[in-house]
C-alpha cells in the first residue's frame, strides 16, 4: 500500500474538500481522505501513487497542494516549513527564534509601529525603571537607620522619563530589532491579521493593501490591552491606563487609582513615593488571587506610607471638568488631578475572526489552549497574554518556545504547576505554589506557619522588618506546597522556594539546607524550622 500526504490550500468549506476528493479519486485506483478543517489529504493506492498526476488534478479543481509527511510537515526535499506568527512580543520572538533554529522560515505579522510587544515598550521595563527611581526618592526621604539625615530629593520627571525611554529604546533595539535584522529567515510583515479560514490569513496594511498568507502553521501571540470597566462617564474623560501613567512627564498632586492587583499597586506606590497623594479604590481585597494574608498585611504598609486604601468599592460615575476628575463612590465624591484605571488586561483577539478558523475562546476572549499550546483548530497554536495562560512575560516566552517545537514536529509541554510570581511593591510580594485556600479547595489536608520578619537577622540588620514568610505544607508528609512572602528582596527569595516545591522537598529538608548569613533567603530556613521549633529560642545561625 502506497500513501501520499498532502497539504491543500485554497479550500474554503467542506464542499471544497469533497470537490478535491473527487478530483483525486478520478485517477484509477486511488482512495482519498480530504479534511477542510486540517487542510490535508491522505491518498492511498495499492500501487505507487503518481504524485505529479495527483497534484495536476488538484490544480485543475482550483486548489494547490504540497507533499508533507504524516505529521503534516514538509516532506524531505520540499520547501521548509512556513510559520506565520501574529504579534512581535516575547512569545512571538521566542517562537520565531526557535522555529528558525529548527529549520523553518517565519513571517512575523505586526500592526503596531514598534515591535517588541508590551513588556519592553510599555510594561515590565519602563515600570521597573519608574519603580526603582521612586524607591530611591522614598529611601532618601525616609532613611530606615537613625543617624542618616532625611533629604527630599528634587524630582525632574521629564529627565526621569527621558532616561527611562532611552533604556527602553536600547533594549528594544538590542533584543528585538537587531535580532530581526540578523535573521533573514524571519520576515516582518506590517499590518492587521485576520483569519479567512483555518489555514489562511488576510493581512491589511495601513494603506488598505491586503496580503494573503497560507502558512503551514500559525501561532497567535497578539498579547493583551488594558481592560476598561463600564463605569458611567469614564470613557469621556482623559483617564490613564498603565501606558499613559508610565509615559506621563508630570507627577500629579493627587492620583486616584482604580484596581487592587499587581499593576494598580505597583504604580500607585511608585507615584506615592514620587510625591503624589494617592487614593486606591479596589473592588475587592488587595491581591485577591493570592494567599489572603498577603493583601491583608500589605494594606497597612501602604497606609502607613500615606496611601488611602478603600476596599470593596466601585465608582458609580466619573466626570472631568477640564481640570480635575470627580469620582462618585457611594455617598461621596472624590476629586483628583489624575485617574489611573488598572483593572486587568483583556486578550487582543476580537478582531482576528477566530470563529472562521474554528478557534475557541473563553468568555473574556482568551484563546483556549492545552499544555502544548494547541488550539481547537489543527495547525493553529497560541501563546502569551492572548491565551488562557497566566499573563506573565516569562510564561509567554516559555510558551512561545515550546509552541515552536511542537509546530516543527516536536513534543514539548509547558508545566505551570510551579509558577513563581512577584509584585514589585516595596516591600515586594512573592508567591509560588498553592495558597492555604487553594490547598483546601483541592481537598489537600495542610498546615502552615507564618514567620514575622523580626525573626530574620538580615531584616533586623536592615532596620526593615515589614513583612512575613508563610509556608504551606501537606499535613501527612510535610511536603512543601506553597510559599508566600512580603519582604524586601522577596522576588529573589521566591525561586529557592519554587525549586524546593518542584523537587518535592519537605519542610524538614528545607530547614536542613545551608543558607548564607546574613541573607533574606535564610528566612525560608527559619520559617521551615517553625514547623518543629520555636525559632525565637535559637541562637544566630542555629541549625
Amino acid at each position: 500500500m502506497d500513501t501520499l500526504h498532502l497539504r491543500i490550500s485554497g479550500m474554503t468549506c467542506d464542499h471544497c474538500a469533497e470537490k478535491a476528493r473527487r478530483a483525486i479519486e478520478s485517477l484509477p485506483g486511488l482512495r482519498a481522505e480530504v479534511s477542510f478543517d486540517a487542510g490535508t489529504a491522505i491518498i492511498e493506492s495499492g500501487d505507487a501513487v503518481d504524485e505529479i498526476a495527483v497534484l495536476q488534478r488538484i490544480e485543475e479543481a482550483g486548489y494547490t497542494a504540497r507533499r508533507t509527511d504524516h505529521n503534516g510537515l514538509p516532506a524531505r526535499g520540499e520547501e521548509p516549513l512556513h510559520i506565520a506568527i501574529i504579534g512581535s512580543g516575547s512569545a512571538a520572538f521566542a517562537a520565531a527564534l526557535k522555529s528558525v533554529e529548527m529549520g523553518a522560515r517565519v513571517t512575523l505579522i505586526e500592526a503596531a509601529e514598534l515591535i517588541g510587544g508590551t513588556c519592553v515598550n510599555v510594561g515590565c521595563v519602563p515600570s521597573k525603571i519608574l519603580i526603582r527611581a521612586a524607591e530611591r526618592v522614598h529611601q532618601a526621604a525616609h532613611p530606615p537607620i537613625e543617624g542618616i539625615e532625611a533629604v527630599r530629593p528634587a524630582i525632574d520627571r521629564r529627565r526621569l522619563l527621558a532616561r527611562q525611554q532611552e533604556r527602553v529604546d536600547a533594549l528594544r533595539q538590542a533584543k528585538y530589532e537587531n535580532i530581526l535584522q540578523q535573521n533573514p529567515r524571519i520576515q516582518l510583515l506590517r499590518g492587521f491579521a485576520r483569519f479567512q479560514d483555518s489555514f489562511t490569513l488576510k493581512v491589511r496594511d495601513g494603506n488598505g493593501a491586503e496580503t494573503l498568507l497560507q502558512p503551514d502553521r500559525i501561532l497567535v501571540a497578539s498579547g493583551a490591552t488594558p481592560f476598561i470597566p463600564p463605569i458611567a462617564g469614564l470613557a469621556d474623560t482623559p483617564y490613564w491606563t498603565s501606558t499613559e501613567a508610565l509615559q506621563s512627564d508630570t507627577v500629579p498632586e493627587h492620583l486616584i487609582v482604580i484596581g487592587g492587583s499587581v499593576i494598580a499597586l505597583e504604580l500607585a506606590q511608585a507615584f506615592l513615593h514620587l510625591g503624589s497623594r494617592v487614593t486606591l479604590l479596589s473592588r475587592g481585597k488587595l491581591l485577591s488571587r493570592e494567599d489572603h494574608l498577603l493583601g491583608e498585611r500589605l494594606q497597612p504598609i501602604l497606609e502607613e506610607e500615606g496611601m488611602r486604601v478603600h476596599l470593596h468599592c466601585q465608582p458609580q460615575r466619573i466626570d472631568h471638568d477640564g481640570q480635575r476628575f470627580q469620582v462618585q463612590v457611594s455617598e461621596q465624591t472624590l476629586h483628583s488631578d489624575a485617574l489611573l484605571v488598572a483593572t486587568g488586561r483583556r486578550p487582543n483577539t476580537a478582531a482576528l475572526n477566530l470563529a472562521a478558523a474554528g478557534v475557541e475562546t473563553d468568555r473574556h476572549g482568551a484563546i483556549k489552549i492545552d499544555g502544548h499550546m494547541r488550539t481547537s483548530a489543527p495547525a493553529i497554536y497560541a501563546a502569551g497574554d492572548c491565551s488562557s495562560q497566566p499573563q506573565l512575560v516569562y510564561v509567554a516566552a516559555a510558551a512561545g518556545n515550546r509552541a515552536a517545537i511542537n509546530m516543527c514536529g516536536g513534543d514539548s509541554e509547558l508545566d505551570l504547576e510551579v509558577l513563581p510570581r512577584v509584585v514589585f511593591t516595596s516591600p515586594q510580594v512573592a508567591s509560588v505554589g498553592l495558597s492555604e485556600q487553594q490547598a483546601n479547595l483541592r481537598g489537600i489536608a495542610n498546615h502552615s506557619r507564618v514567620l514575622e520578619l523580626d525573626q530574620v537577622p538580615r531584616a533586623l540588620a536592615n532596620f526593615d522588618t515589614r513583612g512575613l514568610i508563610k509556608l504551606v505544607a501537606e499535613k501527612d508528609t510535610d511536603r512543601l506546597l506553597g510559599c508566600h512572602i512580603i519582604a524586601e528582596g522577596a522576588g529573589e527569595m521566591i525561586q529557592s522556594a519554587a525549586l524546593a516545591i518542584h523537587h518535592r522537598m519537605t519542610v524538614t529538608e528545607l530547614a536542613e539546607r545551608l543558607y548564607p548569613y546574613l541573607s533574606m533567603v535564610e528566612g525560608l530556613k527559619l520559617c521551615a524550622q517553625t514547623f518543629s521549633k520555636d525559632v525565637s529560642q535559637l541562637s544566630c545561625c542555629a541549625g
